[in-house]
């Protein structure tokens, strides 16, 4: 089995591991998961019919050029979500285009898929967060916002910039980048041991 015969099946279990297996278990926005399947079976039979017409790889790369400034404006979506976004366009691209061995493409993507689960694995940055902080005062002193939002997030903060500073409503707003502290160890209730007269 070579060329498409190949490709698409292994195109199509490779999304269906990272839109269903990856992405949609861990953050469960079933729009995307569709968006993401969609795509990339778009783009796979756009770049099948344009390699099998003689077009050239250079006509692909123009479609994955196009394809890249697409926006989603019906809703917004995060940054790992758009991860995800690019690692669907480049399977299907690739898998459409299948340069090389018959088995480098499907190769590639499951790559890409272990690639994705690794990285956006939970454990590996669980406790590592970004957030964007009113504070109901205004700190024209940058040194006095670090101390304020250790306190404030009871976490250690790693990086933080000052977007806005509002003297006259008295607020500042911080985007912070933040460690969660491991929690404390419960303490062990000690069981009264009562003695009994014999």
């Amino acid at each position: 089995m070579t060329g498409l015969g190949f490709t698409v099946p292994a195109d199509l279990l490779a999304i269906a591991l990272l839109a269903y297996g990856t992405y949609f278990r861990r953050y469960h926005r079933r729009d995307l998961l569709l968006a993401y399947v969609a795509l990339n079976i778009g783009v796979l039979a756009v770049t099948a019919m344009l390699a099998g017409s003689g077009a050239g790889m250079g006509l692909g790369l123009g479609l994955f050029g196009i394809l890249s400034i697409i926006r989603l404006r019906s809703d917004s979506i995060t940054q790992e979500e758009v991860a995800y976004y690019f690692i669907a366009l480049a399977m299907g691209l690739v898998n459409g285009l299948h340069p090389g061995p018959f088995w480098l493409a499907p190769t590639l993507s499951f790559l890409l898929v272990a690639v994705m689960y690794v990285v956006d694995h939970p454990r590996l940055t669980s406790r590592s967060r970004r957030q964007k902080v009113i504070l109901d005062r205004a700190y024209p002193d940058v040194r006095e916002v670090g101390p304020v939002l250790e306190t404030l997030l009871r976490a250690d903060i790693k990086h933080f910039v000052v977007l806005d500073l509002d003297l006259v409503t008295d607020t500042t707003v911080v985007d912070v980048r933040y460690r969660i502290r491991p929690p404390a160890p419960r303490a062990v209730n000690a069981v009264p041991v009562h003695q009994y007269a014999s």
